[in-house]
């Protein structure tokens, strides 16, 4: 399977995006393609819809990406009790044909205890352009988020947090799988 992920910080330290590589880790280690699409290293234009930035190399990878998966991981820190611009400028560039019956799993980072508003948006848009969002999600706040500063090991993530990572993905995966099936079903 081909899993896309966004980071979608504009903050070179962001702890959803150390999270979001945590998950490509996790993704490649059960034998699957992740791609990481790291929008703080490689940003997309601003969404307007009188331009379509043909050509933008950034973005074109990004649309790439997301068509080829079967499965997407949005990871997004919680600014104002939203997702962050550059996330949501991102997914306005995209539509229906890149999220379309594949499994959606949203991830967020929030400076408080959780970050719920920022995960309930992201599963809106998914449920706007056609996405099938994973039951569970990922929200990492407080003293969690020191699990994944810059500079700590994977094999220093803290138990509780890496296990309760580790499910999500795990169930994120299994869902994946089944949607994938049931389109390669479809198809024949």
């Amino acid at each position: 399977m081909k899993v896309t992920l966004i980071a979608g910080s504009n903050h070179q330290a962001a702890t959803s995006t150390r999270l979001a590589e945590y998950i490509q880790h996790l993704v490649t280690s059960n034998g699957h393609q992740a791609t990481l699409i790291d929008l703080h290293q490689t940003p997309v234009p601003f969404y307007s819809p009188d331009n379509a930035h043909g050509g933008h190399e950034a973005l074109e990878k990004l649309k790439r990406a997301m068509l080829d998966a079967d499965g997407i991981v949005l990871a997004t820190p919680e600014y104002h009790s939203g997702i962050s611009g550059v996330l949501k400028n991102a997914l306005d560039h995209l539509g229906q044909d890149h999220f379309n019956n594949k499994a959606v799993l949203s991830v967020s980072s929030s400076g408080g205890a959780v970050a719920v508003s920022s995960l309930t948006q992201l599963q809106t848009i998914v449920r706007n352009l056609h996405g099938i969002n994973c039951p569970e999600w990922i929200s990492i706040g407080g003293d969690q988020r020191k699990s994944f500063q810059t500079g700590i090991a994977y094999s220093d993530i803290h138990p509780d947090v890496d296990k309760r990572v580790r499910r999500v993905v795990n169930s994120f995966l299994d869902l994946t799988a089944l949607l994938s099936v049931r389109q390669e079903v479809v198809r024949q």
